[in-house]
């Protein structure tokens, strides 16, 4: 049953639709900030408490370390952020503290824990497993006795994560010829649970757009998003992680400030490109699939850390599907990126999702986008079977007989596609995007059934929540009680 909750600061309102949490915020950065954090700050609080406990779960390492290390990435983080191109999404984080404790006056949320929790995925996926030695040998104190040294001989892993599949089609691919757009986030299920915020920001500067994102994000995460440069104009914004990314320069500026300047500021595709690689770390390396919706023209831009590549159309399509096509990003910044690999994710996608769109061809328009990202084709096996390696996908009922790749998700794991949104460039033009939460297909997942047959999970037990279908809803920019 859809939830009626609405909440106003101001200008600023928020309201709950089918699993989504909708926010509207407008104004100068430190006053939108405000009114965010007072619309949010329960979600906010909650969502920074989940990180810190999974933070642990996930590398062994401590958040309060995170925020007091002397070689804790944020310093560098905090000092870009400082800087003019970024300085405005710091005020506006400032401002969100604010809100949050004039809303919970004992919250100990502060600035240093939204800007960990803004990288979160960089953090964990980049930084971490390039400065885990060095983390290691700064763990000189344990239960009270102070050791003199030691190494560690564990090789960390490397190779971010894999998040998602995507695409983009224009021209003749299309129902009426101009672009649709569409995504869904391949996660863990422990860390999705906030993903389900839609916001529609104003700012005092540079570009309106919406975006689906998290609590008190300055950015979207699952990367979709809509601006507006002017009537009729404006960009379509989406992407897929580059899987097994191991490429990382702590000195550049955090993905989450160079992609929220990029879509706030970005006039063109060509201006996106310049924004977003302009102090670049390599950090949550993605590939982008963007489009302009006045002349219906479509970008596929990799980047990498010291590379990047960039292919355009105004007829055909972009598919994302977590594997570089770029042979220098591929084999220089990748390990084992599962590119050719159809017993793997990424290989299985990166056929069946152009199988799908050239079967479409003339026709995709939002509703066939909704049936794509919910198929179930595993190329594979030549069938039917919803599982990892599937556009929906469902690794919590893959055995994974077929691992070519110990140590990637293991068998039954609770992770998969947990969302999905489309939009067409008639709703970019009026700010709205057709969004679902939970699984793309509407399968359900019960925490509790699932814990009771893989008991190996139980150490997840807080963080897993129930997932029940629900319907495809449409959000828009100014939607009103």
């Amino acid at each position: 049953m859809e939830k009626k909750e609405w909440s106003r600061d101001g200008k600023s309102y928020r309201y709950s639709k089918d699993g989504w949490e909708f926010v509207h915020i407008e104004g100068l950065p430190f006053e939108r900030g405000v009114s965010y954090g007072k619309l949010l700050a329960r979600e906010i609080r909650d969502a920074i408490r989940e990180a810190s406990r999974l933070v642990m779960l996930q590398t062994g390492i401590e958040w309060e370390f995170l925020k007091d290390s002397k070689i804790s990435v944020l310093h560098k983080w905090k000092e870009h952020l400082c800087r003019k191109p970024y300085k405005e999404f710091l005020e506006e984080m400032q401002g969100m503290v604010q809100g949050v404790r004039q809303v919970i006056p004992d919250c100990p949320v502060t600035l240093d824990d939204l800007i960990l929790w803004n990288g979160y995925e960089e953090l964990t996926g980049s930084w971490f497993p390039n400065a885990a030695p060095e983390l290691y040998d700064s763990l000189d104190v344990q239960h009270g006795i102070r050791h003199a040294g030691g190494r560690t001989l564990k090789r960390f892993s490397s190779g971010a994560g894999d998040h998602c599949s995507a695409f983009i089609a224009t021209g003749s691919y299309t129902a009426d010829g101009r672009i649709v757009m569409a995504h869904n986030s391949f996660t863990p299920y422990e860390n999705s649970n906030s993903m389900n915020v839609v916001v529609d920001l104003v700012p005092a500067d540079g570009n309106r757009f919406i975006m689906q994102s998290c609590p008190g994000y300055i950015h979207s995460l699952s990367d979709f998003y809509e601006t507006r440069i002017g009537e009729g104009k404006g960009l379509m914004i989406t992407e897929t992680t580059i899987g097994g990314f191991n490429a990382y320069d702590c000195d550049g500026a955090p993905e989450f400030a160079r992609i929220r300047r990029a879509a706030q500021y970005a006039g063109s595709l060509d201006e996106f490109v310049e924004l977003f690689w302009e102090d670049n770390n390599g950090g949550y390396a993605n590939t982008w699939l963007a489009g302009d919706i006045k002349t219906g023209e479509i970008m596929r831009f990799e980047a990498g850390l010291k590379f990047y590549h960039i292919d355009r159309t105004t007829d055909g399509y972009y598919a994302g599907f977590n594997a570089p096509l770029d042979p220098r990003i591929r084999n220089l910044e990748c390990e084992n990126s599962g590119f050719a690999d159809i017993r793997r994710h990424q290989g299985a996608r990166q056929v069946r999702l152009p199988g799908l769109l050239e079967e479409y061809k003339g026709r995709i328009d939002n509703l066939a986008a909704q049936e794509i990202l919910a198929d179930h084709f595993d190329v594979y096996l030549d069938r039917e079977n919803p599982c990892s390696r599937t556009v929906c996908a469902h690794y919590e009922l893959d055995d994974r007989a077929y691992m070519s790749q110990p140590g990637r998700p293991v068998p039954f794991q609770p992770r998969g596609a947990v969302d999905a949104v489309t939009a067409d460039s008639a709703d970019a033009k009026e700010l709205s995007l057709w969004a679902r939460w939970g699984s793309p297909c509407g399968m359900p997942f019960y925490a509790e059934e699932f814990l009771k047959k893989n008991p190996q999970f139980e150490y997840l037990r807080e963080f897993l929540k129930d997932r029940p279908s629900l319907p495809w809803t449409r959000l828009k920019a100014d939607m009103r009680r």
